[in-house]
């Protein structure tokens, strides 16, 4: 019975989906798990066109979820392979006007980013090929429309004397940008047909129109009437094709940014590995180590995949994956993190996770899903878009009926429709939001905040929450010398040039702390003999004739040194978040010296200013409560995430999400991207981690905290910017369009002359333009 319930279903695609999703066996549905897919979609250029995708998708039966992600090009859908097959899914995307490619493994998303950046170019080629010809265009219309100008044309071309000519050449010079700009027709004219329009709709009919009417306008001085050389618009098709084919190849450049940071993290992966099979070593490619194989890693080498430390010690670096500065000691029975890299020791260990299983991997598929995820913003022009385009086609249909109607002849019919709809042009709708994005945007990178394009710009002025990473982003993410406690005969300064003679070869941060701490006071530095690195503990070498101990605890306990007399010097100082390291001088504990990540001059400063803004500041670290304390009191945050792992920075920011609010996360690391792009906006501190960077939504380029409240400050002032962008271009477009239908002609009045409707067009761009530019002078409020 379920299974003829469900052919009845699955044949009768027309039927209502809530009929189809109540009728099919209950037991049938709740027993089969979802499918998940990832798809590419092609052919999107703004909002409407994701929401069209998912509104198509969303009614299709057996598809329980659809998210369609317009900076990533990516719907990532939920289904039932019983009810529907992806074929369908596909050929409905396809139906509506869009293309649909799945992707899956490495490989095809490689594909997909190779036809990204072919799409890039050929937008960039298009962009050029229609300012060289708009760019004359512009130049012999405005030589007959502002005379005061007297530019310089040839005689033949003048429009007093050979019309016609001067017409034809606008018109052939026309074609090539309009054919450059095709995208918009094909798009937005497909998409007014499926009763979604778009931006490209907007652009497709002002242009279109001007177009049109600059084509009957030649028609008429072909037949005899040269009064028709003052009313060409081939200029305003060409030039404002050009400028917004621009702001979509700049946007274009932006969001191809997105697959790098993913690129770079996939490149933590070595492509080989070295296993230990019947007691010899085999290096084989990643993919084929398998669990439970032994792993064998040499000094300097990257850690293939995550594992437990059969033999060996050593200590790893695991800044990259962590953001911690400092490298983690390891011996047998520790785990190692693949993706990290072996600082000093040999070590074996027993592959535990491999392939999509490994910490890493897991922190890649974060980002993607994290950029597959919709953030909330409203794209105002595209919403209103909807009805504007089909009530001022209605208006003018109309108009010119009912002129047609009353017995007026064609010229005056479609004098009417043309001048309604070059009123209505959406120039400035189209102007309103760009124009201020590239004037903010041009203005942050004056002050050092990249921010990657107006998504990221709108909302950044919605955020609420501020969350930032400890290490690296309130902190300098490098440790300094910052106590030296004595308990031997010998000095400070002779302490510290014997400890720094000694540590001299090292790598570890604490040891390159003390070094630099030495040469900064400029003590005379001896090369140690007989250097040895003991792996987990510290070093052992000798200098001036003594023998140097310079490590941890464990290096102390093991060579006998009494440390008893540094006990309480050392808990103090470990409760206030140091790194301990202790020096023997011949056998004697001679020093503790410890070393700290400070915090950054600017930390304090900029969290005062984000409060005086109004935003709650929150710090995320893995350090344990006791230092993140430290570090929090100094700089003035009240709220602290302590003890959080590196794959949890994410869920915590999503936790802060799911309860209202609107969260911008800021950190320098590979292990704060998932974070980063899972946040409302990610903020990446310009001097961490190229990943970091690039997963961001803005880059503060110098490392300055105190941008992260400048770059707030700004997206409100450019938001404030846009809306009154698009209330100006409304006004201009909705006062005109009485006129342009004939109102005042009715009562005795003049008829819009389209050159006058084109001058209202003009004047609704001009303000919007520089209103925009106001911007320039924004400045940011010290405290």
């Amino acid at each position: 019975m379920a299974d003829n319930k469900l052919d009845t279903n699955f044949t009768n695609r027309s039927l209502d989906t809530d009929f189809i999703n109540k009728d099919l066996d209950t037991n049938t549905i709740n027993s089969e798990t979802p499918k998940m897919v990832e798809l590419s979609i092609g052919g999107m250029t703004c909002s409407a066109c994701s929401a069209a995708v998912e509104r198509t998708t969303k009614k299709l039966p057996g598809v329980s979820s659809s998210s369609v992600n317009l900076t990533t090009n990516r719907a990532t859908l939920e289904y039932l392979p019983s009810v529907i097959k992806l074929s369908e899914i596909k050929a409905a995307i396809d139906k509506a006007g869009y293309s649909a490619t799945e992707i899956e493994g490495e490989k095809q998303a490689d594909q997909e980013q190779e036809r990204r950046d072919l799409e890039v170019r050929t937008m960039k080629r298009r962009v050029l090929v229609a300012a060289i010809f708009s760019s004359p265009v512009l130049y012999i219309a405005l030589s007959h429309m502002i005379p005061q100008l007297k530019l310089p044309i040839p005689y033949f071309m003048g429009s007093h004397d050979f019309p016609l000519i001067f017409a034809l050449v606008q018109f052939v010079l026309t074609i090539p940008v309009m054919l450059a700009g095709s995208r918009f027709f094909t798009v937005g004219l497909k998409t007014l047909v499926k009763g979604s329009p778009n931006m490209d709709t907007l652009v497709a009919i002002g242009t279109g129109s001007a177009f049109l009417y600059g084509i009957f306008a030649t028609v008429k001085i072909y037949l005899g009437d040269f009064s028709f050389a003052q009313s060409l618009y081939f200029e305003s098709a060409a030039v404002v094709i050009t400028l917004v084919m621009l702001g979509k190849y700049l946007e274009a450049v932006s969001k191809g940014k997105t697959s790098e940071a993913i690129k770079k993290l996939m490149n933590l992966k070595p492509k080989t590995a070295i296993i230990i099979k019947n007691g010899i070593e085999l290096e084989v490619n990643l993919d084929e180590v398998a669990v439970g194989d032994i792993v064998l890693v040499r000094p300097g080498s990257v850690i293939p995949v995550d594992g437990i430390i059969v033999e060996g010690m050593s200590s790893v670096d695991e800044s990259m994956l962590t953001g911690e500065s400092l490298p983690v000691e390891k011996q047998p029975g520790s785990t190692v993190t693949g993706g990290s890299i072996n600082s000093e020791g040999l070590i074996r260990f027993r592959a535990e996770k491999v392939g999509a299983d490994t910490a890493l991997s897991k922190i890649i598929k974060l980002v993607q899903d994290a950029q597959g995820k919709k953030a909330p913003i409203a794209k105002l022009a595209d919403i209103v878009s909807g009805y504007f385009v089909p009530i001022v086609l209605g208006i003018a249909a109309i108009s010119a009926i009912a002129w047609a109607i009353s017995g007026k002849d064609v010229n005056f019919v479609l004098t009417i429709f043309v001048s309604i709809l070059v009123i209505a042009c959406p120039c400035a709708l189209g102007l309103a939001t760009p124009t201020a994005i590239m004037v903010g945007t041009g203005k942050g990178a004056e002050m050092g905040i990249l921010i990657k394009g107006g998504e990221a710009l709108e909302a950044t002025h919605k955020i609420r929450t501020v969350v930032l990473d400890k290490t690296g982003t309130i902190t300098e993410g490098k440790p300094v010398l910052t106590d030296i406690r004595l308990y031997g005969e010998l000095d400070e300064e002779e302490t510290l040039t014997l400890c720094a003679s000694a540590e001299s070869g090292s790598e570890h941060p604490v040891a390159r702390a003390i070094v630099e701490s030495a040469r900064n006071r400029g003590l005379r530095l001896i090369d140690p003999i007989g250097f040895k690195a003991v792996p987990g503990r510290g070093i052992d070498a000798m200098v001036k004739g003594s023998r140097i101990l310079a490590g941890n605890i464990k290096l102390m306990k093991e060579n006998t040194i009494d440390i008893v007399s540094s006990e309480k010097d050392a808990l103090d100082l470990s409760l206030s978040g140091r790194t301990l390291m202790y020096v023997a001088v011949d056998g004697k504990l001679a020093a503790l010296m410890a070393a700290a990540d400070t915090v950054r001059p600017t930390s304090r400063e900029a969290v005062s200013r984000l409060k005086d803004l109004g935003i709650s500041v929150i710090m995320i670290t893995g350090d344990n409560q006791n230092t993140a304390a430290v570090i929090a009191k100094e700089v003035g945050i009240e709220r602290v995430l302590a003890d959080v792992l590196p794959e949890d920075k994410a869920s915590e920011v999503k936790k802060l999400q799911e309860s209202g609010q609107k969260v911008a996360m800021v950190g320098d690391g590979i292990n704060d991207a998932p974070a980063l792009v899972q946040a409302d906006i990610g903020m990446a501190i310009g001097t961490g981690t190229d990943v970091a960077v690039e997963s961001a939504d803005v880059v503060l380029m110098r490392g300055d905290l105190n941008e992260v409240a400048s770059a707030i400050a700004l997206s409100r002032a450019t938001i404030r910017n846009i809306k009154q962008n698009l209330f100006w271009a409304f006004i201009y477009n909705l006062a005109g369009i009485p006129v342009a239908a004939g109102v005042l002609y009715i009562f005795g009045g003049p008829l819009l002359n389209p050159i006058i409707a084109g001058g209202a067009m003009a004047m609704s761009s001009v303000s919007v333009v520089s209103n925009a530019l106001r911007l320039r002078r924004f400045k940011i409020k010290q405290n």
